[in-house]
């Protein structure tokens, strides 16, 4: 079947026909690296993560390009602030970075560009847009794009320049010839750092944020390209400013698909540090293992609201270990999928749909209840197999059905096991139960089965 994807410029789904057949060429906006990944890019990176997998399951050849901004004005303050240049300071939070996204399973993209590396790039797309007229150097020193002078303006958040004019989002800058337009060259301020600084023929300076990902993607996947990605927030401006000052350059259309996935919500609030419920990847993985985090995060459809709450976490850890329980009896299978499987084409409609991930889960937790009646080892292979496609399902069950127990809870756990065969041994079920009660009090669920007992840990 054909991938369907929702492209938010056309507000509608559409198959995915790669410009070069067999090859999806994606590119999402990543990280400014000045601090620790928090819940929403945990999100984001998941989400992309699903996609280019599910792509490469239906045999396309995928080259992803994930950037990394690492000049920006609040990586500048925050590395002035903390004493350390701005190199040691990006350095640090790309390095945290790939500890949170290799923790929850997230592959590396093809390639990570640092925006420091592309300035050349940068330059020369801005010189382009000057030479023609869609920007100009203002009484700042900035450069400015002139937004009136690209017709399509507005029309991948479908906001009018009216709308735009009246105030929305909008920041006064009385250089600029129109507060509409945006910044494409920052003049050097004395007091940055010398490292921040870039000679050009509009004198020393940086790039503004938006140039920076159009000039990567150009560079990297060609002047038209598949697939861009990010959050919704990135909706507007950041990639509305994309699509003119890249297509201002190009005359063509630049992107076939545009992919936006939802905010997230903590306790159904907004996330914000102002209101205390900002939490980073790390935070939460203090309390809940990564592959749970994983699961809860693609238990959602990507372009809807995602609500995290205790509760949440641990319905997700519940619904997870339902489906490690069901693979605790083949954990030697090796993952398999057999496409002609119904169970297997349910899961693949779904996630050519515009990668439904609740219908795709649901198709998996069908199969786990087959395979637990059945006990069939061609099922288990289909579970892994299916649940590898999302990233999941790949640990050795009694080692995640057990997770988080530390060698004295082993110990522990074992004189209690010890303890109660000896109580049923001798008959003493009373003896036995009291035992098992004391375990769930742990958190460790028991299970009696003809093959001995199975173990695993509640979240």
């Amino acid at each position: 079947m054909t991938v369907h994807i929702y492209n938010t410029l056309s507000r509608s789904k559409q198959p995915l026909v790669p410009l070069e057949p067999g090859h999806v060429r994606m590119y999402v906006c990543g990280m400014t690296v000045y601090d620790f990944c928090h819940l929403g890019h945990a999100r984001m990176m998941a989400v992309f993560d699903v996609v280019q997998r599910w792509l490469k399951a239906r045999g396309l050849r995928v080259t992803y390009v994930r950037n990394i901004t690492d000049v920006d004005d609040k990586i500048i303050r925050r590395a002035v602030d903390s004493g350390v240049s701005v190199r040691e300071l990006t350095d640090r939070f790309i390095q945290a970075m790939h500890e949170d996204t290799d923790a929850l399973g997230i592959e590396r993209p093809d390639m990570e560009p640092r925006a420091t590396e592309h300035i050349a790039a940068m330059q020369r797309m801005i010189g382009q847009l000057v030479e023609r007229g869609l920007a100009y150097q203002d009484a700042a020193g900035d450069v400015d794009f002139a937004v009136r002078s690209f017709p399509g303006y507005g029309s991948l958040s479908g906001k009018s320049l009216d709308e735009l004019h009246a105030g929305e989002r909008v920041e006064v800058d009385a250089a600029k010839r129109d507060p509409l337009d945006f910044v494409l060259w920052k003049r050097a301020k004395p007091e940055e750092p010398a490292e921040v600084r870039w000679d050009s023929p509009w004198g020393q300076g940086r790039p503004g944020w938006h140039i920076e990902c159009s000039a990567m993607s150009c560079e990297l996947l060609g002047e038209q390209f598949d697939i861009h990605g990010g959050g919704a927030d990135l909706q507007f401006p950041h990639h509305e400013n994309e699509i003119a000052q890249t297509e201002g350059v190009t005359g063509k259309p630049w992107v076939g698909t545009w992919m936006h996935n939802g905010f997230v919500r903590v306790d159904e609030e907004k996330m914000s540090k102002s209101l205390g419920n900002f939490l980073t990847i790390r935070d939460v993985l203090k309390t809940v293992d990564p592959e749970t985090l994983r699961f809860f995060i693609i238990r959602a459809h990507y372009r809807s609201p995602l609500n995290y709450s205790d509760d949440a976490l641990r319905d997700a850890r519940s619904a997870l270990e339902r489906l490690y329980i069901a693979l605790q009896e083949h954990a030697a299978v090796p993952a398999a999928v057999d496409w002609e499987h119904p169970l297997a084409r349910r899961f693949g409609a779904a996630m050519d749909d515009d990668f439904n991930t609740p219908e795709a889960l649901a198709v998996l937790f069908e199969l786990a209840s087959e395979l637990n009646r059945s006990g069939d080892p061609a099922l288990a292979a289909l579970l892994k197999g299916l649940g590898a496609t999302l990233g999941l399902l790949q640990s050795a069950p009694q080692a995640f059905l057990q997770g988080g127990t530390d060698d004295a809870d082993k110990a522990w756990i074992e004189e209690q096991l010890r303890l109660r065969a000896q109580a049923k041994q001798a008959r003493d079920y009373a003896s036995a139960d009291r035992i098992r009660a004391a375990l769930l009090e742990r958190g460790i669920q028991l299970e009696d089965k003809p093959g001995g007992i199975t173990l695993w840990r509640r979240a």
